[in-house]
């Protein structure tokens, strides 16, 4: 399907996507030369069941407002439409069946869930099954300590400066700091934030307890 391509996958809650997002989706597509990109929504908030997450509409029309004028990012509703919980594992066999073996996949994380990554279901597997892109922050000292050897397929970059923080942004949004939040996200996504009111009820406070 995808001969002599390289694909990556970016999943995530995206709750909201934000310019974060954005800026890593383009510059690790720059820097691993990526030719298409693909957001995977997920269904709820991966390692963080107790947490409630914006309707699955919502975040899919925020995603699809903020890559319209991208033709290299693409948006997956493979975790979405389950109805149950899909894991990262899952995922991934997944988009390599699909893409077939001519098709090099990456699949990008950022360095608080690499930190984590041996609590992931299947981890050892995961990590030998594709190409892994470790965002970090710049400073920031990657260790492989954690999982040895299975480190090979493992490539980190600290070049995305932008650090922007999804839970910051719903708190603006429900407090109405709408010229904050317009730094923080593209103009097409605060529009809809405002339109529909998300997050206008959130309760930040309760739902990182």
């Amino acid at each position: 399907m995808c001969a002599q391509t390289r694909f990556a996958l970016y999943g995530g809650t995206f709750d909201p996507v934000h310019t974060g997002h954005l800026e890593i989706a383009r510059r690790v597509s720059a820097l691993f030369e990526i030719e298409k990109l693909l957001f995977i929504p997920a269904q709820m908030a991966p390692h963080k069941i107790g947490r409630p997450v914006t309707a699955p509409i919502h975040r899919y029309a925020m995603l699809a407002l903020a890559t319209e004028n991208d033709p290299k990012l693409l948006i997956s509703t493979f975790e979405l439409d389950a109805p149950d919980r899909r894991y990262t594992v899952d995922t991934i066999d997944h988009f390599q069946r699909l893409f077939g073996a001519e098709c090099e996949l990456f699949f990008i994380m950022g360095a608080d869930s690499w930190s984590e990554i041996t609590t992931w279901r299947e981890w050892e597997r995961l990590l030998t099954m594709t190409n892994h892109i470790v965002v970090t922050r710049p400073g920031y000292e990657a260790s492989t300590a954690h999982v040895g050897a299975l480190s090979k397929r493992v490539f980190f970059t600290d070049a995305v400066m932008n650090d922007v923080s999804a839970t910051n942004i719903r708190r603006l949004a429900s407090e109405g700091r709408i010229d904050e939040l317009a730094q923080l996200v593209p103009r097409p996504v605060l529009e809809y934030i405002r339109k529909y009111g998300i997050y206008r009820e959130l309760n930040e406070a309760k739902l990182n307890s």
